[in-house]
């Protein structure tokens, strides 16, 4: 009976509600965050596991009143009410029984990078960017820039940001891979469309207790921050470059005036890229998983075509094509496009575990 197969969750959550209230947690802060983020992950199916529960109870006592011929019409109009719910709350119940991404409920590390197209690319940068800004607010999420670097042309060769809110991962990961756009540039005068592309990565944000980086594995370099063309803006050393010796990966950072505050925050960025690094080696080595996990695919595979003369946008990985390009843009209304993916990632897990 499903209503008794809920009862490990309530009780799991309980157990952890008293470790979390113990006064030795408190010491020990990589346990504490690790717990806290288990719990947070069960309390949706618990809260549904208890509504379910007092349902069928409701339910089952209501069926009782029926023997009593006082009681009987009324009884037989509370259940027209209350058994429909029952196979709701049970479809409910089965999506949240899913196997959960472990980071959707984590902050995300966002990277737009121009690819092929030159000044277009680097201009549709700007503009996907301001996308995802307009669709943060809807959502009341925070936007943080942390690294940033403009193109002469208009729009960035780069973009970094932190994005903090509830759920931002859980919708924002189907976005990395490769975006490509295709209008007529400002610049040209025979109307031709040209066809760019940009590169989106996401990546979870990461506590410093996960994430332990030998400061000794670390390179640091400090530099005069410049500007487009090489103009200097900075006459002090505040830029700061960071290689991480044993990966490879660099980061830079000159956004800001103190030197301090431009290695904190391509520290932020290393970290995640050294999880984002753990996570793709964990999923490689289980070939159906990442199959089966739209957002966190390849990033090398064309995601997503934007076509403004046709006023087109389509998402490639399920063949969805919409002719409100305009307003998913200029609109925030990412959601149109996001739905359908979650709902498409959920129905391949469902069928795959044969529920």
């Amino acid at each position: 009976m499903l209503a008794d197969k809920l009862n490990p969750f309530i009780n799991r959550y309980n157990e952890l509600s008293e470790l979390l209230s113990s006064p030795d947690i408190t010491s020990d802060i990589k346990r504490m965050t690790n717990l806290s983020r288990e719990q947070s992950s069960l309390l949706k199916i618990v809260e549904k596991a208890k509504e379910y529960q007092a349902l069928v109870k409701n339910i089952a006592e209501t069926k009782l009143m029926l023997s009593d011929s006082e009681m009987f019409e009324m009884a037989k109009e509370e259940l027209k009410e209350l058994e429909p719910r029952k196979p709701e709350i049970e479809e409910e119940i089965k999506l949240l029984l899913l196997p959960k991404d472990p980071n959707d409920d984590r902050n995300i590390i966002v990277e737009l990078r121009a690819g092929a197209g030159g000044d277009e690319a680097a201009i549709f940068v700007g503009d996907l960017f301001d996308a995802y800004t307009r669709y943060a607010d809807l959502k009341g999420w925070s936007v943080e820039l942390l690294s940033t670097s403009p193109s002469d042309a208009g729009g960035f060769k780069e973009v970094i940001a932190l994005i903090k809110g509830d759920q931002v991962y859980s919708r924002l990961k189907y976005e990395g891979g490769i975006h490509r756009v295709q209008r007529v540039p400002a610049t040209e005068s025979q109307g031709r469309v040209h066809t760019s592309a940009i590169t989106v990565a996401v990546m979870a944000e990461v506590d410093d207790v996960e994430i332990q980086i030998n400061e000794n594995d670390l390179k640091i370099d400090v530099m005069r921050s410049s500007g487009c063309g090489g103009q200097s803006v900075n006459t002090t050393d505040s830029a700061v470059r960071i290689t991480h010796l044993p990966t490879g990966l660099v980061v830079t950072n000159q956004d800001q005036k103190s030197q301090h505050k431009n290695k904190e925050k391509a520290m932020k960025v290393l970290k995640a890229r050294l999880y984002d690094l753990e996570m793709q080696e964990a999923q490689a080595k289980d070939s159906e998983a990442r199959s089966a996990q739209v957002g966190s695919g390849d990033r090398s595979g064309r995601i997503r075509t934007y076509n403004y003369p046709q006023n087109r946008i389509s998402d490639h990985r399920i063949t969805l094509t919409l002719y409100r390009l305009g307003e998913i843009m200029h609109g925030g209304l990412l959601d149109e496009i996001i739905e359908p993916l979650i709902a498409d990632h959920q129905g391949k897990i469902v069928e795959a575990a044969g529920l």
